[in-house]
């Protein structure tokens, strides 16, 4: 499938057999968690996922995919466009035994009541992943001055040292 619009769920298992591999999209209005984060609601995330069985025998969801986002400046309180990456390897598991199982380099998924992974979903906890920690403009683009101190220091106190009793040992 090539720049089509991904389904939300799909059949892991099925779809490793045929080895497909889909590129296309999924729409950020429906990531509404990644939304809450983030400032725009338009726009698309760009998605390659390959569906496989490696030597051992599991099923293997691998892939990348891409999109803008605007966050929040946590110095300046302005938005910001902030490119995402992600890349992601997972193999589809059924219980929490199996998962303990896997490959160290596999990332574990459950399955649904009927089978399938949330496609959409595994792509949106990547992106939110990917946002930085501490979302922030580069500092030449940031509006906030360089040399800004939030909120006041506090005096040194002359605080009694605690090994000053050592000395008294001596």
């Amino acid at each position: 499938m090539k720049d089509l619009k991904l389904p939300i769920t799909i059949d892991p298992y099925k779809s490793a057999q045929r080895r497909l591999e889909c590129d296309g999209y999924f729409e950020l209005n429906g990531m509404d968690r990644l939304l809450g984060e983030c400032g725009n609601t338009d726009g698309q995330v760009e998605v390659k996922v390959n569906f496989d069985v490696d030597e051992q025998g599991l099923v293997v969801i691998s892939g990348n995919g891409s999109t803008t986002v605007s966050l929040t400046c946590q110095r300046c309180n302005e938005f910001y466009t902030q490119a995402l990456e992600i890349e992601f390897s997972f193999s589809p598991v059924k219980n929490e035994d199996a998962a303990a199982d896997l490959p160290s380099y596999y990332d574990a998924i459950a399955l649904d009541e009927n089978g399938e992974v949330n496609l959409r979903s595994l792509v949106e906890d990547e992106l939110m992943l990917a946002i930085p920690l501490i979302p922030k403009h580069e500092l030449k683009d940031c509006k906030a001055p360089a040399d800004s101190v939030w909120g006041e220091l506090p005096e040194a106190l002359d605080k009694p040292n605690p090994f000053d009793v050592l000395k008294q040992l001596k």
